[in-house]
């Protein structure tokens, strides 16, 4: 029996759609479906009735969604009871791998008097990853840049949001010896990419929004992958090839002139930085330090 299975279960009740909610739970259909028959096989029951469109639950299933409900609040108690004296006078910060290097330090550093002596704790990982430990209580605030995938009743159920920065990806490759672009794009000749994995939300943003606009006659090809936002900015010093990287973490690179700022048909994108606050979370530290962000901000 695992912990996930019951919000996995509750998620699709709450949808209606084994499509909806394998994205509300940020895994693949296939390995949301494998879930359902793995809570399904220990129960001993149907709980889904897979034969209806659409997807509708068995008697048993609709007896069963208060009682997993229950059993998620009480582990969900029992877990933030038992952290809170673990991790009593800290503030603990899941965060996206490049919100934590380009944003979070300086951020972090303006607010120094307001945090005083209390343990900062900043815990960086791909987004689905901190999504599924910060549901779960592993954190106390969650720093993402602005997603449509947290538009979902669970997140909004578990958790409050502000808008705490604003960040650009912009277009950018190291410079030849005369200060051009090394990388960019030309008729006849194909330009080197470098980028972030689909998968990752800047690589599905920069995917939809900047690379899927280049017009048609302008050739690319994808050279390295890399979810590391510095892995990618080394890479770019380098001569590897062209980026995206958010540009506060190319600010000392463009005043050395060690990466230069591509121009059309590269696109920049705007980001929001937002921050997301365990909604359950009885700690005073986090309370006083959320409170001083309403206020700040000006916005909830």
């Amino acid at each position: 029996m695992e912990l996930k299975w019951l919000k996995d279960f509750i998620a699709l009740h709450e949808s209606g759609s084994f499509s909806k909610a394998a994205e509300a739970r940020f895994v693949t259909q296939p390995a949301f479906s494998r879930r359902i028959r793995s809570l399904e096989n220990w129960l001993g029951v149907a709980l889904v009735n897979r034969d209806s469109l659409p997807t509708t639950l068995t008697e048993e299933g609709r007896l069963f969604v208060d009682d997993a409900q229950r059993l998620c609040n009480e582990m969900d108690a029992i877990r933030a009871r038992l952290q809170s004296r673990k991790n009593s006078h800290s503030l603990i910060f899941l965060a996206q791998h490049s919100t934590a290097v380009s944003f979070f330090p300086s951020w972090i550093q303006t607010l120094s008097p307001l945090v005083g002596d209390t343990l900062v704790k900043l815990v960086p990982g791909n987004i689905h990853t901190l999504n599924e430990s910060f549901l779960a209580g592993s954190g106390d605030f969650m720093l993402t840049f602005g997603s449509q995938e947290f538009d979902n009743p669970q997140v909004k159920r578990t958790s409050l949001c502000i808008q705490v920065g604003t960040d650009t990806l912009v277009p950018v490759s190291a410079p030849d010896e005369y200060g051009y672009p090394l990388h960019t794009f030309a008729e006849g000749k194909s330009c080197r990419l470098l980028a972030f994995p689909d998968e990752t939300y800047l690589g599905s943003l920069i995917k939809k929004s900047a690379i899927a606009n280049i017009p048609g006659r302008y050739r690319f090809d994808l050279v390295c992958e890399n979810e590391m936002a510095e892995g990618l900015k080394a890479m770019a010093k380098q001569g590897f090839g062209a980026t995206w990287l958010p540009s506060s973490l190319i600010k000392q690179e463009l005043a050395e002139q060690k990466l230069v700022i591509l121009g059309a048909p590269f696109p920049t994108l705007e980001l929001r930085i937002l921050l997301y606050r365990n909604r359950h979370s009885t700690k005073p530290e986090v309370e006083r330090f959320w409170q001083y962000l309403r206020e700040l901000y000006g916005q909830e």
